[in-house]
């Protein structure tokens, strides 16, 4: 892979999260920050979740601060409450899927190779038309849990697939360290957000 190559990172946050939890680890976003920078020119890292509205406190809320000014781009919304038709009870709609597929749709004409953090088979069509613009697509997620948190038919579809599990050594965080202590007071060290050149073209 060229050094040159300019490479975009979408994250589905709350897949991306029960996928590690799922493999028995805490991702470290400064690691998989640096991971994808020595794979080419990382030219933005978009972090997509939800928020619950009126929460007070959200577990989430850390993490999401120390993103946004450690080099990623972070997108969220709020959560959408509904009553369930058949059980009566009341669920939250944490869907980002829109948001990502329109930002990365967007966005294609300025990469070569688009990494997508999510196993969700709702992907496989943005995927596709990815592709068809001249895009590389790598999903990263996993086979190794049982059932698998990919779904195959985005497995298929991808040009490369990377299991999470094989990527633990080396964005996974040392369970020594406790989550949000030295590495959110320290101040980001590259890959400023700043804005795209339009006449910027995939050569």
């Amino acid at each position: 892979m060229s050094s040159f190559e300019k490479i975009a990172l979408f994250i589905d946050g709350a897949n991306l999260y029960a996928t590690s939890k799922a493999l028995g680890f805490d991702v470290d976003y400064r690691r998989l920050l640096n991971e994808f920078h020595g794979r080419g020119a990382l030219l933005r890292a978009f972090y997509y979740t939800t928020v619950i509205e009126d929460q007070e406190y959200s577990s989430i809320r850390p993490l999401i601060d120390w993103l946004d000014y450690n080099g990623y781009t972070v997108v969220t919304k709020l959560a959408k409450e509904f009553v369930d038709a058949n059980t009566g009870r009341r669920k939250v709609r944490r869907s980002m899927d829109v948001d990502l597929a329109v930002s990365a749709m967007e966005l294609a004409a300025h990469v070569h190779q688009i990494v997508l953090f999510s196993g969700d088979g709702d992907f496989r069509s943005l995927v596709g038309a990815l592709q068809r613009r001249g895009v590389r697509v790598t999903v990263v997620s996993t086979l190794a849990t049982q059932p698998p948190m990919v779904a195959d038919e985005l497995r298929r579809q991808a040009d490369v697939f990377i299991d999470l599990a094989e990527l633990k050594a080396r964005v996974g965080r040392d369970p020594a360290e406790r989550p949000g202590s030295r590495e959110m007071r320290q101040p980001p060290q590259f890959l400023a957000r700043g804005t795209i050149d339009r006449g910027d073209r995939v050569e």
